[in-house]
């Protein structure tokens, strides 16, 4: 199991315990981002090595900080 973290700018889009879809967006220079379908939320940048296989996840908490929302999602791997 493993866990991701993705921003999110608005509340009331997704619930705790929601199953997502993750797409995958590349660039040439073998990094990877990844969206919350459809495009709720945004995570970091990956490298290749590091890159998420799983399509899916569960959201399994949401985070209020002074930046913002943020998405724990929890990956099959």
């Amino acid at each position: 199991m493993r866990v991701e973290r993705f921003k999110m700018e608005r509340e009331g889009l997704v619930t705790e315990g929601q199953e997502v879809e993750i797409s995958e967006r590349s660039a040439v220079t073998g990094q990877y981002t990844y969206l919350v379908e459809p495009s709720i939320a945004m995570s970091g940048i990956y490298r290749t090595r590091q890159r998420i296989r799983a399509r899916k996840g569960r959201i399994r908490k949401i985070e209020q900080t002074d930046r913002g929302f943020y998405l724990l999602v929890e990956i099959d791997e």
